[in-house]
């Protein structure tokens, strides 16, 4: 088939991979603008950062498009122009109804969540906010309505205790590119026919908006597991934090641990973690990050930082 792939951050890297190195033809690829990073003014120059498919895209030697707005009529005319079968979109933009329409056979959504579950912007984020063991991938018929077309294919995926946002993204991101072309090949070949998500998986399933600041501040009140969930989620980045003397302190390397103190309460440092009390025993942290510096083990930090058994967080 004729595609037209469209997608902007690492996530969706090995599915663009993958359809490269499948039967189907990539005609184009279609992500987001290039980004200013640093902080010089324009007066002296900021440094343009290119979507990680961008350069992968370049790489593969593919035309690259990067409308400012997905409705542009000169856009929409640009990709009629391709002739193309199908649209692949991982990790990209909502799609007007125009665009939507421009395909043959339409346009298949790579989810990174076990559909209906997790519907929303942040479905890796949410699961393990949850604690849930097993997650997975969906490949689906895009409609109008956000992430409920049908349903082509789906694979599972267990989470291990010491994953976090970072991990379990690759993992996700690698098995989905495996998903998508399986799917693309299924759909040429007429085996494939869209399950609606009700007839899946029926009755109300968790939802996963979108990351707010809010999200990001650890309520040692909370108990320790749950507080170790949110800073898996949220590893590498942004970062789980609390306060400490004012300033920003992220947690990284996190697990629950028996005893008790009181919540958030500085409790002391074993065997290179940070001990800290929560509503229903002790979480040990193993990195820190106090804002405007490098991450660093508890060792380090502890060599430049007076933080004393005793002291509060948050």
């Amino acid at each position: 088939m004729r595609v037209v792939f469209m997608g902007t951050p690492e996530f969706a890297r090995p599915s663009l991979q993958h359809l490269h190195d499948s039967s189907h033809e990539v005609v184009a690829v279609v992500t987001g603008h290039d980004k200013p990073v640093g902080r010089g003014g324009r007066s002296r120059g900021r440094i343009l950062f290119q979507p990680a498919i961008e350069q992968l895209a370049v790489d593969l030697g593919y035309p690259v498009l990067q409308p400012e707005r997905l409705k542009d009529e000169a856009f929409q005319s640009q990709l009629a122009d391709l002739s193309i079968d199908l649209l692949v979109v991982v990790a990209f933009r909502i799609l007007p109804r125009s665009v939507l329409a421009v395909p043959v056979r339409g346009a298949v959504n790579l989810h990174p969540s076990l559909l209906p579950r997790y519907r929303g912007a942040a479905p890796i984020q949410h699961c393990l906010l949850a604690g849930d063991t097993v997650t997975g991938v969906s490949t689906t018929m895009m409609t109008m309505d956000i992430d409920a077309g049908g349903i082509l294919l789906q694979r599972q995926h267990p989470i291990r205790s010491d994953d976090d946002f970072g991990t379990l993204s690759q993992q996700l991101a690698q098995l989905g590119a495996e998903l998508l072309t399986e799917t693309l090949d299924k759909m040429e070949s007429g085996e494939l026919t869209p399950l609606p998500q009700v007839a899946v998986s029926p009755g109300d399933q968790p939802r996963a908006p979108k990351i707010t600041p809010d999200d990001l501040l650890i309520r040692w009140e909370r108990p320790a597991q749950a507080i170790v969930n949110q800073i898996r989620a949220f590893s590498p980045k942004p970062g789980a934090a609390t306060f400490w003397n004012g300033q920003r302190l992220k947690l990284f390397g996190a697990k629950a641990a028996d005893g008790e103190g009181e919540p958030g309460v500085v409790q002391g440092v074993s065997q290179g973690r940070l001990v800290i009390g929560t509503a229903d025993g002790r979480l040990e942290a193993a990195e820190v990050q106090i804002e405007g510096r490098r991450r660093m083990s508890i060792e380090a930090f502890l060599r430049g930082a007076d933080l004393q058994p005793g002291m509060a967080l948050g």
